[in-house]
């Protein structure tokens, strides 16, 4: 029976919980226990991942819970909104689940997300767990109790803070990636070394060949070592009043190019890809770091397969486009676009920046 190689604890008080990494994870019921009962489970996958892994998950949960339900959503970033996010809540009505109900997120990001939003505002409420089945989401959108919904004039700009009961990281799933998809996961990788571990940066640089060939031992590292990260930060800030926000490096500039592009026609690992070089070249310009820091940065988002350019979002005014949506991200205060800078090599900073400086980093750094 495969067996739970390593843990990561999320400390959070009461709401604390743990993620656990390894292989074969999914269809071992080892992976669930303790976990809270319920007459009913409620699998929410994609169209995509279900067909790969949802049987294996319901095998795993069958001794667990006596009704056991599964909804399917469709696959993509555009999906992840309100008609979708009802036609969960549709599942869960039409089916009679109660208060105690435990829902599985099995999927990327989206997946996670919108179940996690789902979680907290069924009956006020319900248990939840993430099967995260892509890199992105095991290192990073399934741990910390983020969860939410995409609106049409920004991104993530409808959830919640609601944090699940376990977060079960397979690494086996890893291995099927499409390689767009796995490069796109590096993206969010990569942001945790220049923000908070140079001895991680120093890592990558010497073992990123072994992480694109998808060699195990180098995978468990990358997925541990982020989930230390993340894990440090969440239990120091978990709703984003203060240090949180270091997460988002790379993100303010990344998610205007998702916004400005439309949804899903450039990942969010590509977005966050080009915006970290943005964010780097913006932190050179202030004088916060050298050149050669910027360098080694975009040289190792370009040997993960992502992009160093942003597009171009507007013929006329591209960098003021790129203001215009940054000022309607969360993350703003009061108009004022708030960046996460390198102060120095492996420590951010969260500040603004003048005007200027911004649409000559833009300008620079768009083709």
């Amino acid at each position: 029976m495969p067996s739970i190689a390593q843990e990561v604890p999320i400390d959070l008080g009461e709401r604390s919980y743990r993620i656990v990494i390894g292989g074969g994870l999914i269809a071992d019921a080892e992976s669930y226990e303790g976990l809270p009962h319920a007459t009913a489970a409620l699998i929410v996958s994609n169209t995509t991942v279900a067909p790969l892994y949802a049987e294996r998950l319901r095998a795993a949960l069958c001794d667990r819970y006596a009704q056991i339900h599964e909804v399917q959503l469709p696959d993509g970033e555009e999906y992840k909104n309100w008609e979708v996010l009802q036609s969960i809540f549709d599942a869960l009505l039409e089916r009679g689940c109660d208060r105690k109900t435990v829902l599985f997120a099995l999927g990327g990001g989206v997946v996670g997300d919108i179940t996690g939003f789902a979680a907290s505002s069924y009956m006020r409420g319900v248990p939840f767990v993430q099967v995260p089945t892509t890199l992105l989401a095991q290192v990073d959108s399934s741990v910390g109790g983020k969860t939410g919904i995409n609106h049409r004039l920004g991104k993530n700009m409808v959830g919640a803070f609601y944090q699940p009961q376990r977060v079960v990281c397979d690494l086996d799933v890893l291995g099927t990636l499409p390689a767009r998809e796995f490069s796109a996961g590096l993206a969010e990788v990569i942001k945790y070394a220049p923000i908070a571990d140079m001895e991680f940066f120093d890592w990558l640089e010497r073992f990123m060949d072994d992480v694109m060939a998808y060699e195990k031992n180098a995978l468990a590292h990358v997925v541990r070592r982020c989930c230390e990260i993340k894990a440090t930060v969440v239990g120091q800030d978990e709703r984003e009043s203060g240090l949180r926000a270091i997460l988002n490096f790379g993100h303010t500039f990344g998610h205007a190019i998702e916004t400005g592009v439309g949804y899903g026609v450039w990942l969010h690992g590509e977005g966050v890809g080009a915006g970290m070089v943005m964010a780097a070249e913006l932190s050179f310009r202030l004088g916060f770091v050298d050149e050669i820091f910027v360098k080694r940065l975009v040289s190792l988002i370009r040997r993960a397969g992502l992009p160093v350019h942003g597009p171009i979002l507007d013929d006329k005014d591209n960098a003021g486009r790129y203001l215009q949506l940054m000022r309607g991200d969360k993350k703003s205060e009061a108009g004022e676009i708030r960046f996460v800078l390198i102060e120095s090599p492996g420590k951010a900073v969260v500040r603004s920046a003048p005007d200027r400086l911004v649409r000559e980093v833009i300008d620079a750094c768009c083709s």
